[in-house]
């Protein structure tokens, strides 16, 4: 429960830091959107279903991506600003994190919920069907940038942070397959020893 509190505490921080002066107000409100809707349900469901704390850090993570990108814009967060020039990269890559991430923790917590309430019985199909989710997410997203960009005209320029690259939205779903994957392979062990334990709890 500390951590719950800390975590939260942490990112209402950052999003009062991240709306000081952002490089813009309406991309800013754009990225951060999600994490406000986020808390939202989360707060509302939080007596009815809680998550593990993995899944709750894997959360603040990505509210933390996001709240950096909606401050800065994807396109000119100054780490990755150094990294393209060092690096003689292209474009600036923080909005493939954002979306590594897009993929990754969205993986964790459809697990968690796919697991938990029984949804997906047959443990072979999990893992394809947790990908499936975590991409059709993806692509939703993708949408909701490409409808505010036509509708918002250059306002909406900077949320969809193409840079000029072509094959940007493609990309963008794919690095979020990656994240999915990689979400499953590298945590569902460690996942499932939590789901152990609050299932203990909680009978």
């Amino acid at each position: 429960m500390k951590l719950i509190y800390i975590l939260l505490t942490l990112t209402i921080l950052l999003l009062i830091w991240s709306a000081i002066q952002p490089f813009e107000y309406f991309t800013w409100f754009l990225e951060v959107l999600p994490v406000l809707i986020g808390i939202l349900v989360l707060v509302v469901t939080f007596r009815q279903f809680r998550f593990t704390n993995l899944v709750y850090i894997l959360i603040f993570i990505h509210c933390a991506i996001l709240i950096i990108g909606g401050h800065y814009t994807y396109a000119e967060v100054p780490l990755f600003d150094w990294i393209q020039e060092t690096f003689n990269q292209s474009r600036n890559n923080y909005d493939k994190v954002g979306h590594f991430a897009q993929g990754f923790v969205p993986a964790m917590i459809a697990r968690e919920l796919l697991i938990r309430k029984k949804v997906v019985l047959m443990h072979n199909w999990l893992h394809f069907i947790v990908v499936c989710i975590a991409l059709a997410i993806s692509a939703t997203y993708e949408l909701i940038e490409w409808g505010v960009s036509i509708g918002t005209g250059e306002g909406g320029d900077s949320f969809l942070g193409t840079q000029g690259y072509i094959w940007d939205t493609q990309s963008d779903m794919l690095y979020a397959v990656i994240g999915a994957i990689c979400a499953l392979v590298f945590l569902s062990r460690t996942h499932d020893k939590q789901l152990v334990k609050i299932s203990a709890t909680n009978e």
